[in-house]
């Protein structure tokens, strides 16, 4: 059995026969790629319509860094921040929005917002009413593997297998729709630099097992840094080198902070796979 060729939520329905492209938009001031570019109403705005031009096929917007030893947000700080963007950005994409958060309050003021997706870094696992939130709203849902610490003794595969068969379950009782779901092995989130590589190796084996859509988000990540010295800025080469691979396993959807670059190599890579066919 395949994976769902679709990803639903809302009244949208996002095809995935062909690979599609997540475009980041931090609207924090410590992110650790773009933190504090795109705090205003106008150069988020800017940023999202660069976006879309670009190439993007879904938004998603952050009011909270979740970089390694940031400093947390109550959920009234990132409401606040998020609500004057996410209302001006609702209403002038055609794009469907995410809403990068793991707590349910702030979820529920982004979907009532317009937002149609929640990029949960803690899979459902941090915030008891968030799957019930989710279902209530029909949103789509993307369960991120995370881990409080990391710990180079553990078997990684064996433990985001672990991690989502818990959220799934939480997922299954608040009904909501496989359909609905996506996966992220969380690249960068409670890793050692080595299981960082098995969880990006790891693509394949968790479609097969799980059989839903996944998300890869490598980019600009510190892991290119441990392989090659490396700059935030200076990352594009070994993003794409782990997203392409990425979707020879069979990634359905990549998070990036450089749409074009990515639009042009899933461009190159498609028809590339066709003319094998």
């Amino acid at each position: 059995m395949e994976s769902p060729a679709v990803f639903k939520f809302k009244d949208k329905v996002l095809d995935l026969s062909r690979p599609k492209l997540m475009g980041v938009l931090n609207i924090t001031p410590d992110s650790f790629s773009d933190g504090g570019c795109f705090q205003t109403i106008e150069t988020a705005l800017g940023h999202a319509q660069r976006l879309t031009i670009e190439g993007a096929d879904v938004l998603d917007i952050g009011a909270e860094s979740t970089r390694p030893g940031h400093t947390p947000l109550n959920a009234e700080e990132e409401i606040s921040r998020l609500t004057p963007i996410l209302q001006q950005i609702s209403t002038s994409t055609h794009l469907p929005i995410s809403v990068d958060t793991y707590k349910a309050k702030t979820a529920e003021a982004a979907l009532n917002l317009g937002a149609d997706i929640i990029n949960d870094i803690w899979g459902l696992n941090s915030a008891p009413e968030m799957a019930n939130m989710v279902g209530y709203h029909g949103a789509g849902i993307i369960i991120m593997h995370n881990r409080v610490e990391k710990d180079e003794n553990v078997d990684i595969l064996a433990d985001m297998i672990a991690y989502f068969e818990i959220a799934l379950e939480k997922a299954h009782e608040a009904r909501l729709p496989k359909t609905n779901i996506m996966l992220d092995p969380g690249i960068g989130f409670g890793k050692t630099h080595v299981q960082n590589l098995d969880a990006l190796k790891a693509v394949k084996k968790l479609k097969t097992y799980f059989k839903l859509p996944l998300l890869v988000g490598a980019s600009r990540k510190s892991f290119i840094n441990l392989i090659h010295e490396s700059n935030v800025s200076q990352r594009l080469a070994g993003t794409l080198t782990a997203h392409l691979n990425a979707l020879k396993q069979g990634a359905d959807m990549l998070r990036v902070h450089d749409v074009a670059d990515h639009a042009q190599a899933l461009a190159v890579e498609y028809a590339l796979r066709q003319n094998n066919e």
